[in-house]
C-alpha cells in the first residue's frame, strides 16, 4: 500500500482512524484514573502516554479535543490536579478497552467495566487495583495545541509501584510485568524481551560493516 496527502485525506473517517493511529507501531496501553471533588470516580485508556523527563520524573499524554464530547479526565485533572497511570495486563484488556466509551461522568468506568479502586495513602485519586503497575501524578503543565485542538497534559510522578521480579539492575522489564500495548484504536499485543545494550557513546560503536 501507498498512499500520499491526498488520499489520506479522502479516506472516510474510519479507516484514517485506523491507518494513522497505527503507523507509529507498538504504543503503551495505560488507564488513566481520577476522581473530583463530589467524590465521583473516572477511568479511560490512553495509548498517548509518553516520557518527557527524568528529573523531574515528567509524563506527558494527548488529549483529544473536548469540544465535541465531554473530557471526565481532563475535567477531573483539572479540579484536583492528580491522577493515577495504570498499565493494562493481558487478563483485564478486554474491560480496559471499553473504558474508551463515552459515559456520563456520574457513571464510573470503574463499575461498568468490572474494575476495581484502589486507594493509596495518602494520594486521594484512585488506582486500579487490577494493575501491578502503578502511578500516581501531580498536574504541572497543559499545553494546546491548536493545529488539531488538542492538549498536552504533563504530570510530574509522584508515586511508582512496580512488581519485584520487574525491576533488577535498575531497569524495567515489561515483559515480566506483563505490561501489553496497542497498535491502532483496538488491537493489543504482549510485549516481548528482545535484548538490552549498553548507553551509545561514540567511540563504542561496533564496526557493523564488518
Amino acid at each position: 500500500m501507498k498512499v500520499n496527502k491526498s488520499d489520506i485525506a479522502n479516506m472516510n473517517r474510519v479507516k484514517r482512524l485506523k491507518l494513522i493511529n497505527s503507523v507509529t507501531g507498538i504504543k503503551p496501553a495505560n488507564l488513566i484514573a481520577t476522581r473530583n471533588n463530589k467524590g465521583e470516580t473516572n477511568v479511560a485508556i490512553f495509548s498517548s502516554v509518553i516520557h518527557l523527563g527524568s528529573n523531574p520524573p515528567l509524563l506527558g499524554f494527548i488529549m483529544r479535543p473536548t469540544d465535541d464530547v465531554p473530557r471526565n479526565t481532563f475535567n477531573n485533572i483539572k479540579e484536583t490536579g492528580l491522577y493515577t497511570i495504570n498499565h493494562v495486563h493481558p487478563d483485564f484488556i478486554e474491560r480496559a478497552h471499553y473504558t474508551s466509551a463515552k459515559f456520563p461522568s456520574e457513571v464510573s468506568e470503574f463499575d461498568i467495566c468490572n474494575l476495581t479502586e484502589k486507594y493509596i495513602h495518602p494520594y486521594k485519586v484512585p488506582f486500579v487495583k487490577e494493575s501491578n503497575f502503578k502511578m500516581a501524578l501531580e498536574l504541572k503543565e497543559t499545553i494546546e495545541i491548536t493545529i488539531n485542538n488538542t492538549i498536552l497534559v504533563i504530570g510530574e510522578i509522584i508515586y511508582l509501584e512496580v512488581p519485584d521480579e520487574a525491576f533488577a539492575n535498575d531497569d524495567i522489564n515489561l515483559e515480566a510485568s506483563k505490561t501489553v500495548g496497542i497498535s491502532g484504536l483496538n488491537s493489543y499485543y504482549e510485549l516481548r524481551y528482545l535484548n538490552s545494550f549498553p548507553y551509545a557513546r561514540v567511540d563504542e560503536v561496533p564496526n557493523f560493516k564488518g
